[in-house]
């Protein structure tokens, strides 16, 4: 294994199209998911071989990827933890909105797809995209403008589920519109006083789920081209939660509703009547 000098951990010259991604979780999936170009792995001098890190650097002998040494300073330099493993790929391969569509027939299930406006942080958006991907949604689609974007901080903080996902970048307000379109009922996720209880709709039809920001919420020119608004029935005496858990409990019911109606065959039905 190749050990690497200092002055090229973060970006090799030439290569500034590349990125950096930490984290033993962040790395395998990218691995497992071949959606990237991985120029090389970086296993940090000292690391402790555990059955992840024997996974990774297996994988990347077979694919023929570089194995490099560098000290775990350099690795976090930018103050993240890494847990002794980075790798520097491409850019995260963003979608398209028919893409996800695409996705669903494919599946033969009525489309699932969330909608993020704005989300900025990149803890939530994290936390969002591996709830996503836990939930089989058949994509995922963030503003061009205004948002954390994959980055590798969010790679990391969705412990690699954003590798398995389709995420699509797009004018949000237009996207909800081509949705809708093609027979996806899209409900805007917040206490409006319009808005119905989230369990009292049918979760198991064509559905797009828009998660506000953190601070804003869904912004008007969104929330006007959504068919409607929902909002989650709280039993305590805290009056709202957070994006990402808020749209974490709204993805789950909507997984748990159609898991309920797959049993019975009903699931593909909803597609058909769209």
């Amino acid at each position: 294994m190749k050990r690497r000098a200092s002055r090229s951990v973060a970006v090799r010259p030439g290569r500034e199209e590349t990125e950096l991604v930490l984290g033993r979780g962040a790395v395998l999936e990218i691995l497992r998911a071949g959606r990237r170009r991985v120029e090389c792995v970086l296993v940090a001098e000292g690391v402790r071989e555990t059955e992840v890190v024997a996974r990774i650097v297996a994988m990347a002998a077979e694919r023929g990827i570089p194995l490099e040494r560098a000290r775990l300073d350099e690795l976090e330099r930018g103050g993240e933890k890494s847990h002794g493993i980075a790798a520097e790929v491409s850019p995260f391969p963003y979608e398209t909105v028919e893409d996800i569509l695409g996705e669903a027939g494919r599946r033969g299930e009525a489309p699932l797809v969330v909608l993020l406006d704005e989300m900025q942080d990149p803890q939530n958006f994290g936390t969002l995209l591996r709830t996503a991907e836990a939930a089989g949604v058949h994509g995922v689609i963030v503003p061009y403008r205004r948002t954390a974007g994959v980055t590798p901080a969010v790679v990391r903080s969705s412990a690699g589920a954003s590798e398995h996902l389709r995420i699509a970048a797009e004018n949000l307000a237009r996207a909800v519109e081509r949705l809708r379109e093609a027979g996806v009922t899209v409900v805007a996720l917040e206490a409006h006083p319009a808005a119905a209880p989230l369990d009292a709709l049918d979760l198991t039809r064509p559905l797009g789920l828009v998660v506000g920001s953190e601070g804003g919420g869904i912004r008007r020119l969104v929330r006007e081209r959504c068919d409607t608004s929902a909002w989650l029935p709280l039993q305590g005496r805290v009056g709202s939660l957070n994006a990402a858990v808020a749209g974490s409990i709204a993805l789950y019911l909507a997984w748990s509703r159609r898991r309920g109606s797959a049993s019975r065959g009903e699931g593909i039905d909803a597609l058909r009547k769209a």
